[in-house]
């Protein structure tokens, strides 16, 4: 009993003070120092990124601000990774987006809106951790990734175009309606101040990526562009610029909304949950993978979840894990979570005193940050990888990016085909297993006959099925078999191997009840061999296994084979199960017993 109250103390810690793990650790100086250094390295990235992605999302560059607060610090607490660094990021800002866009909202509800979609779908997170539900992740396969990532790169670049040419661009309801909407008005719209200020931000942030690397490019960048705006009076020449944002830390408000719209931010909400928990949970196994710390994937679903919650409450919108921030933090030397609390105590110090520097930020200039952030989410060679080890997921791959272009601003329906298209290649796969006809190959294993040509035998005959049994394949072992039966008209016994199967259901059972009253009405014999615990569990429950006979069940293939001979001697071949050694084997054996004497 005392065993039990450690142990459930033990996993309520985990649950929910997880940040108890580590806190003891900031004891040490080094570590302390560590984390600080890290934490204010990712906050110098994390304000202006912020910014440009709540513009990104549609919403005001504070809101950015609001949700790179709080955030980082409940994320870090109640999150399982020491490193993920948590806020605003491209992919949820647009999905953000293309949820709100089609209600035509005001600017305040707009702002009430984000809000909410961030409260729904941290709710629906801390359910799903607390419920184990982590498991989820997976129905994202990796294919399905690859294809959303590298399209959805694509998307939030295209989109930042028209500022970075000062225009504002007519919204169509596709991207590609949007982006010609953008060519016609070029010539004729284009402001050219904008235009200089946007290139001149991208190779700024380039150049300085490139060869000084570990200063604050994105930082140093926003400051430059600042002053020159400034300077010239970019506001006065029509240049837009991020202009008043209010001083101060957000206050706790819950959003309201019309209740006709509720539902048409569920299935956005939960799209929203379901993706950045994939985006935050991915980032923190890649880190994970380099420091040998624990994860889990619950217990990051929760500290997402509230996360989110308290991105809704204090008037930010909807968050994730981000990956390059999470690289700073990890090459910055941060070893705990202290590090992302570090990040959010200098965004409320920002929010307090220094918003009135930000005046003069070039909207041009967060365009900018946001085309170079996202650039490097495409990659080409994960598609030919893909490809290379299964077509079908190199078609998933293929089939996600395309829909999700075609589909964009709404990128969660080449999530959904993505989805699809993996069950079903999934159900394709499982309903066609390897079926096999064995026989004992020159090495002494067994192996598939028809592949390498062996010779079987008329009157035994010995499958291997290499899949669960269960309602979308049942029948395709059945006419396997009723098909191997056919082409024997001799067999008297016929050995399936099951040493496969994981799974059986009430499908699959009624499936091998018929095959053995068919086959004992030809009078052929019917064994199995090798099936695991939890399948005989199953068979002896339904009255199966008493049905076929304990003496038609075998634990080896060999203890098969010899009561099949000991029951039918001369009557039945099973020279191709047995191994017999080549005659230069039995030469020198004989030989060498010679010598011996």
């Amino acid at each position: 009993m005392s065993n039990y109250l450690l142990q459930l103390v033990k996993d309520g810690k985990g649950r929910f003070v997880p940040f108890l793990d580590w806190i003891h650790e900031l004891k040490n100086p080094e570590i302390l120092k560590s984390d600080i250094i890290a934490g204010i390295t990712v906050a110098l990235i994390l304000i202006p990124q912020s910014m440009a992605y709540a513009q990104l999302a549609g919403l005001p560059p504070q809101m950015g601000l609001y949700a790179s607060f709080l955030v980082p610090i409940v994320a870090a607490l109640f999150g399982s990774s020491r490193q993920l660094q948590n806020g605003p990021v491209a992919i949820i800002s647009l999905m953000t987006a293309a949820a709100l866009l089609p209600l035509n909202l005001a600017v305040e509800q707009y702002v009430m809106y984000a809000a909410m979609i961030a409260i729904m779908a941290g709710v629906m997170q801390v359910v799903l951790g607390l419920l184990r539900m982590g498991v989820l992740v997976d129905f994202l396969s990796h294919p399905v990734v690859i294809g959303f990532t590298n399209a959805a790169a694509i998307v939030i670049s295209s989109l930042q175009l028209g500022k970075l040419l000062g225009i504002n661009v007519k919204s169509g309801n596709h991207l590609y309606e949007t982006l010609w909407n953008l060519l016609l008005a070029i010539p004729e719209k284009t402001h050219f101040p904008t235009l200089f200020m946007g290139i001149f931000s991208l190779l700024l942030l380039v150049l300085l990526k490139k060869y000084t690397p570990k200063l604050p490019g994105i930082l140093l960048t926003v400051i430059i562009t600042i002053l020159i705006s400034w300077l010239i009076g970019y506001e006065t020449i029509g240049g837009k610029v991020v202009a008043k944002i209010n001083s101060g830390l957000p206050s706790f408000k819950t959003p309201t909304i019309n209740p006709e719209h509720f539902s048409s931010l569920i299935l956005p909400a939960f799209m929203i949950a379901l993706l950045s928990f994939v985006e935050a949970f991915s980032i923190a196994k890649a880190v994970a993978s380099k420091t040998r710390q624990h994860l889990s994937a619950d217990q990051e679903m929760v500290g997402k979840g509230l996360a989110n919650l308290i991105a809704g409450v204090t008037q930010g919108y909807a968050v994730s894990g981000s990956f390059s921030r999470t690289a700073v933090a990890f090459d910055a030397g941060a070893k705990t979570g202290f590090a992302a609390i570090v990040s959010g105590i200098i965004v409320g110090i920002t929010l307090l005193f220094l918003t009135p520097l930000l005046y003069h930020l070039p909207v041009a200039t967060l365009a900018a940050v946001i085309i170079i952030a996202v650039i490097g989410l495409f990659h080409f060679q994960p598609f030919e990888h893909a490809w290379k080890v299964n077509p079908h997921d190199g078609f998933v791959a293929l089939s996600v990016f395309v829909s999700t272009l075609y589909f964009a601003p709404h990128l969660e329906w080449g999530i959904f085909i993505g989805v699809a298209l993996s069950l079903a290649f999934y159900l394709y796969r499982t309903m066609t297993p390897h079926f096999a006809e064995l026989a004992l190959s020159e090495e002494g294993t067994y192996r598939d006959a028809e592949i390498l040509h062996l010779e079987t035998s008329q009157t035994v005959a010995f499958y291997r099925y290499d899949g669960d049994l269960y309602f979308a394949n049942a029948g395709y072992l059945e006419r396997k078999l009723l098909n191997a039966v056919a082409g024997k008209p001799e067999l008297k016994v016929i050995v399936l191997d099951l040493e496969a199967v994981d799974q059986i259901d009430v499908t699959g059972e009624e499936m091998l009840r018929h095959m053995s009253d068919r086959l004992s009405e030809a009078g052929i014999e019917f064994c199995i061999s090798r099936a695991k615990f939890k399948v005989i569990d199953a068979l002896k429950r339904s009255g199966l296994y008493d049905a076929i006979g304990e003496e038609h069940f075998f634990d080896k293939r060999t203890r098969a084979i010899k009561a099949i001979k000991e029951k039918y001697g001369q009557r039945v071949d099973v020279s191709h199960l047995i191994f017999h050694k080549p005659v230069s084997e039995v030469e020198s054996e004989d030989k060498n017993k010679n010598d011996d004497k």
